[in-house]
């Protein structure tokens, strides 16, 4: 006992185990090596024993020392991955009643605490009793190219975990981790179980815990069924910013993805999903339960007045989307990650070239009235003037214009070098929209026979209005409208609907959504003019970051009407307005200019809004904070547009490094001390540093 080397090991180890009895001993290496590893390469150095007694011998050690001790089952259980440049650090554990959950941590930090995994469906439990059965790595390297999102070329890497799991009757489950530089997605894989060829997923368990010091940026889901013409939940609600955890959602459903989360000192989190099809539903985080935990939540049955189910569905093997968890020391990776896209793959090929641009859109200043065949000539006039390439005519058009007549518009524009879009309601039987066309988008038949008609007249695109859910029928209906309008090369814009997730490399005629309280909501509302600078220094932090916006922004009218004299009155500045082409990103900006604007409003700022691009090679984060200020500089070519406004009360004096203009003379918009747009010119040091002062409720370009 005392000169035996194997018995000395043991001692060691137990000794080492009884002073940290109660901790956690899986991640304790060197009490796992002196409990279990050293004694047994004692016990293997050996020499009283004969090699096939040895080994015996040794089998039963190691299965002893496991019942004993209790831990080396659970060591095994763990799992570690990094990214690569190992930042980021991801922890996979099957633990306590054998329930999986994994943690993340950031150059050290923790960013998640451990959170729970697994699924509950119909053929099997996958949430608790699992054992892990193995695990591989491997590495992803790709390269792909995108024209609708805020970078052209992308390269993506990344370590790829397999983790599988068993239940206690033997079936399996897969999660599959990928873990870039300042990503992690994770999804569930299902093969076929005893015969069982389909499954449905009854819940998730899926979850978030962060940590004590956290606070909020979330937008909560509304009630279904509600708002106008019933057409709710659309994605619209109010953003809370810097909010406690504590706090409760406004509805008491939720909060909408994405998802933004400040690790107090220690860094950001942004939550999300993509890669939904029409095999799953659209998901959402619940309200904070104990320990700080967030959940992954599935549509509320009333949604889409009750029609479709809760539970998703899909066909054996198969996947669920990927959960997204974008994280930093700072804010730039969570604005320029590319996860929702990096993940994904492209549905079906087109043979179509879909060109992108600029629009005027005559309904968000004349509204309704403005749905006739006069006024499109003039807003078909209006963006021939500004050279811009599309025109959107809104509802009604249908009986206000009519089919007959829409062929001579469409011609009429066309000699103009102006290519239109139009709008559709998504359907007729869920919610009360009275506003044509109505009962087309719906209904495969007539939806085909009218994709037709309008590719016959040459229409470029359609917009699609008032989804009100995100039940799997209604995932499959935006997949449905894609797809179709692609035969017909079409584009598609979506309005009154869900978050895109990954759909612009899904789906190569998906063009934007909005999902956001957009800009029609200033012209219906003073409140939303008055709250227009803080959205702004929201979305390029969350909304926009993890898709593309319609938001159909850039009034350059000070008051939201027609004739440019009555309703709300917008309380930011014109360089304020242009700044948000250049933030804001979508690869078809429906502007929210009018004709009069040709004549009453600068020439600089005209100007400028006849040559901003819409499509991006290169996004960079320059410096901001969400709701407060943002610093943002896009490249399209060999140009670099930065583009900066402020939301608070005061001047905000800001010392950039603008790396991308270093010893450069720059065009600079900025407001004069009246707050009226002046263009005038910028030296930028050698080393890219500058000091820039931009108005309260204004905004600066630097251009070159």
């Amino acid at each position: 006992w005392i000169n035996c080397s194997f018995c000395k090991g043991f001692r060691e180890g137990m000794s080492a185990y009884q002073s940290k009895k109660g901790g956690n001993h899986a991640n304790d290496e060197s009490l796992y090596a002196n409990i279990i590893i050293f004694p047994i390469f004692a016990f293997g150095t050996m020499r009283t024993f004969n090699h096939k007694r040895k080994n015996n011998i040794m089998k039963k050690l190691v299965s002893t020392l496991a019942a004993i001790l209790g831990i080396s089952t659970l060591a095994a259980q763990d799992v570690i991955v990094k990214g690569p440049d190992e930042k980021l650090q991801l922890a996979v554990f099957v633990q306590n009643e054998a329930k999986p959950c994994y943690s993340v941590s950031y150059n050290g930090k923790t960013m998640l605490e451990k959170s729970p995994l697994g699924i509950n469906t119909n053929i099997g439990d996958f949430t608790k009793n699992l054992k892990l059965t193995g695990h591989s790595v491997d590495k992803i390297d790709t390269v792909y190219q995108q024209t609708r999102i805020k970078v052209s070329n992308v390269h993506y890497r990344a370590n790829e975990l397999t983790c599988h799991l068993e239940n206690e009757q033997g079936q399996k489950l897969g999660v599959v981790f990928r873990v870039s530089d300042n990503d992690v997605a994770f999804r569930y894989t299902l093969p076929h179980q005893g015969g069982k060829a389909s499954v449905t997923v009854k819940e998730e368990q899926t979850g978030f815990r962060f940590p004590e010091q956290t606070t909020t940026f979330l937008c909560p889901q509304s009630d279904a069924m509600i708002g106008w013409k019933r057409t709710k939940p659309s994605y619209e609600e109010e953003y809370k910013a810097d909010a406690p955890m504590s706090d409760r959602s406004q509805y008491g459903h939720g909060y909408t993805f994405p998802c933004l989360f400040r690790i107090g000192n220690d860094g950001w989190v942004l939550v999300s999903e993509t890669g939904v099809d029409s095999r799953y539903c659209g998901s959402r985080l619940s309200d904070v339960s104990e320990g700080n935990l967030y959940t992954v939540a599935f549509p509320m049955a009333e949604e889409n007045n009750g029609n479709g189910t809760v539970a998703p569905a899909f066909a054996l093997p198969g996947a669920t989307p990927w959960r997204t968890i974008t994280v930093g020391d700072h804010l730039k990776p969570i604005v320029e990650t590319t996860v929702p896209w990096d993940v994904v793959s492209p549905l079906y090929e087109t043979k179509h070239d879909y060109r992108f641009g600029r629009g005027t859109w005559s309904w968000i200043l004349w509204q309704d009235g403005s749905i006739n065949y006069d006024d499109q000539v003039r807003y078909i006039d209006f963006a021939s003037a500004m050279g811009y390439e599309y025109a959107l005519i809104d509802n009604w058009w249908d009986t206000r214009i009519g089919h007959q007549r829409m062929k001579s518009l469409v011609e009429y524009a066309r000699d103009k070098g102006v290519e239109l879009f139009l709008w559709y309601s998504s359907s007729g039987y869920w919610n009360d929209i009275e506003q044509g066309p109505v009962n087309r988008m719906d209904n495969a038949i007539i939806r085909k026979r009218e994709m037709k008609w309008l590719q016959s007249l040459g229409v470029k695109g359609i917009k699609v209005d008032f989804f009100g859910g995100d039940k799997q029928e209604t995932m499959r209906l935006y997949e449905d409208i894609l797809s179709d309008a692609d035969d017909h090369g079409l584009m598609v814009i979506f309005h009154g609907c869900t978050l895109p997730r990954g759909w612009e490399r899904m789906y190569p005629n998906y063009v934007g959504s909005e999902a956001v309280l957009a800009s029609e909501n200033m012209v219906f509302n003073q409140h939303f003019c008055d709250e227009e600078a803080f959205n702004t220094c929201l979305h390029p932090f969350i909304r926009n970051t993890v898709g593309s916006m319609e938001f159909g922004g850039c009034f350059l009218n000070k008051r939201l009407n027609r004739n440019n004299d009555g309703g709300t009155t917008r309380r930011t500045t014109d360089v304020f307005q242009l700044a948000t082409t250049v933030l804001l990103q979508n690869p078809v900006q429906n502007f929210a200019l009018a004709p009069n604007n040709l004549k009453d409003v600068p020439a600089v700022c005209m100007d400028f809004m006849k040559r901003v691009p819409t499509t991006w090679d290169e996004t960079r984060f320059v410096d901001g904070y969400p709701g407060k200020y943002v610093v943002l500089a896009r490249r399209q070519g060999d140009t670099w547009y930065l583009a900066a406004v402020n939301a608070g009360k005061e001047p905000l004096k800001l010392k950039l490094d603008l790396e991308m203009f270093a010893g450069k003379t720059v065009a600079l918009y900025k407001d004069d001390k009246k707050g009226e747009p002046e263009l005038t010119s910028l030296k930028v040091k050698e080393n890219g540093k500058v000091q820039l002062e931009i108005r309260p409720q204004g905004g600066i370009l630097c251009i070159k």
